[in-house]
């Protein structure tokens, strides 16, 4: 089946003027930078003052768009789970990643983005994974070697970003990529790095035309690989999985969705689990409570510093599973989910037209405190069976939900326990007196000053 038949359907409008979304209530600021640096300077504190002063739906105005905000458990269902295929993520997430991570799986709609979705679970099966444990827990194990050989005051984001780019550089791309593996990571870098700039245009030495040269640089390496992963046998490395896959119809891939998919999945793997692994050890270190209740989990595993961790062990992790999910409620990734409109609807009495922009926003939700009970307060067991058994099934949303819901969640919290595990085995964390992390919560969570911990051997 040619993949240009089922192509996400092109918007056939041009975005509402703003008389046309009046009669929804809101701010939309000064003209052109509308309400964007109020937004940007303090996402959270912006989107609770606009609901409690015009209520779950409201209008603003965004890097240089009208926007209609619709918050809670409800608007996530009714736009994530989009029964009526309402909503379309590739023009939701367009203005923000198309020059650097185009046709990624987040950014393909319905038919096309089912397609694509099914072709690629094959790289997230029972048997890849394991392969991908392996290589994980090794890098893990090494790393935190190296952190426990050197005590004292550490600066956390900046060392787990460079850890999740490695491992996501072996697990995606194999272990004996070779010396390029350099190279490609900081062609990486630069991508995840312009994903977020505020110059939206490739202008000479800015970090949008930097993320530009390495989305070059990325391509010109896939595009070199592509023929040699498919001419050689085995290889259970993510980037060879998506060689050897094919729709439904017995197709391969094409180089360039392989190109595109393993550009984004990179991405994804690297930015989002810095963030969330950064906030979980944070979160830990400012309640050596949990922190030793999760300890005492590990040590009952009774493994071996230099043994290997398995399927198994990750199962017998429930507390940390538990303290990984109160993480992303606290600090969600993804704090806010674009889309556009593809026709008219109408959402708690409001007519809202085709070709708006709409969000959702995590964020908001997860600190619902008639869901969430003294929401800032780090709580793991929010999330037992029995605490989730009444709860709303989108009042926790950090993987999005409906058939976008992230492909690899499974990967992300395989990561988490294992980085735990070795963690929690081999060193202790705390904050030093009086200091309070300080946290950036748009476009992704991160510590401006990069997380001060101190970090000693068990």
């Amino acid at each position: 089946m040619s993949m240009q038949n089922v192509a996400s359907p092109a918007l056939g409008f041009v975005s509402p003027k703003r008389n046309e979304l009046k009669h929804i209530p809101g701010d939309e600021g000064w003209p052109i930078i509308g309400k964007t640096f109020e937004v940007l300077a303090d996402p959270k504190g912006n989107v609770e003052a606009c609901a409690a002063k015009y209520g779950l739906v409201y209008r603003t105005h965004t890097f240089g768009q009208t926007n209609v905000v619709l918050l809670g458990p409800e608007a996530n269902e009714f736009v994530l789970f989009d029964q009526q295929k309402l909503f379309s993520s590739t023009h939701g997430w367009n203005r923000v990643l198309e020059l650097l991570f185009p046709r990624g799986l987040m950014l393909l709609d319905f038919e096309e983005h089912r397609l694509h979705r099914k072709a690629l679970s094959v790289a997230f099966k029972s048997g890849p994974m394991k392969s991908y444990l392996i290589d994980l827990d090794k890098g893990i194990a090494a790393r935190i070697a190296q952190w426990k050989a050197k005590p004292g005051v550490m600066q956390l984001y900046p060392a787990m970003k460079q850890l999740t780019l490695d491992l996501a550089a072996t697990s995606f791309l194999g272990a004996d990529i070779g010396p390029e593996v350099n190279e490609i990571n900081r062609a990486f870098a630069d991508m995840v790095a312009a994903s977020v700039a505020p110059i939206r245009r490739p202008l000479p030495g800015t970090q949008m035309a930097r993320g530009v040269a390495g989305r070059k640089r990325v391509v010109a390496y896939f595009r070199e690989q592509i023929p040699l992963r498919r001419a050689k046998d085995g290889g259970e490395d993510l980037f060879s999985q998506l060689c050897r896959a094919t729709h439904e119809d017995g197709a391969l891939l094409s180089e360039q969705d392989i190109i595109d998919h393993m550009s984004f999945l990179m991405m994804a793997a690297h930015d989002t689990l810095t963030s969330s692994l950064t906030s979980f050890i944070g979160a830990l270190a400012a309640y050596p409570d949990w922190q030793q209740r999760l300890r005492s989990e590990v040590f009952a595993l009774r493994l071996a510093a230099d043994a290997s961790t398995g399927v198994d062990d990750l199962e017998k992790m429930p507390l940390s599973d538990m303290a990984f999910r109160e993480t992303l409620r606290i600090r969600p990734p993804v704090p806010s989910m674009p889309r556009r409109a593809m026709r008219d609807f109408t959402f708690k009495g409001f007519a809202i037209p085709a070709g708006t922009s709409v969000g959702v926003n995590p964020l908001f939700t997860h600190y619902m405190e008639d869901i969430w009970p003294e929401p800032d307060r780090f709580d793991p067991l929010r999330f037992t069976e029995e605490a989730q058994r009444n709860r709303h099934r989108f009042a926790w949303v950090p993987f999005g939900g409906g058939a976008h819901m992230c492909l690899g969640l499974h990967f992300a919290y395989m990561q988490a326990k294992c980085f735990a595990r070795h963690f929690l085995q081999n060193i202790e964390v705390s904050l030093e007196p009086g200091y309070k992390p300080d946290w950036q919560m748009w476009p992704i969570p991160k510590p401006r000053d990069g997380l001060r911990v101190v970090v000693k051997a068990v």
